[in-house]
């Protein structure tokens, strides 16, 4: 069954207490090549049959009025997963 996946963050001018906790810790655990760090929400959708562009719509919908919070947060990708 195909998988149509759905990557949503946070508006760049929101602050992201996660993301800068996770960039705090990174360098303590021998990560130093990162400079930043932004969290956000991966979702996917399973499709019983073939993905269409009418499916792909829907997704696209769905991620904008149900997935995301479009006060505080970006959909950047909708996708069908290979």
């Amino acid at each position: 069954m195909p998988t149509i996946v759905v990557d949503v963050m946070p508006k760049p001018e929101i602050l992201d207490p996660q993301g800068k906790a996770i960039a705090g810790a990174l360098p303590r655990l021998g990560f130093s090549a990162f400079s930043g760090v932004r969290q956000g929400k991966r979702f996917e959708l399973t499709v019983e049959g073939e993905v269409t562009e009418d499916v792909l719509r829907q997704a696209r919908e769905a991620a904008e009025q149900m997935l995301s919070n479009p006060v505080i947060e970006d959909v950047v990708n909708v996708e069908v997963q290979s």
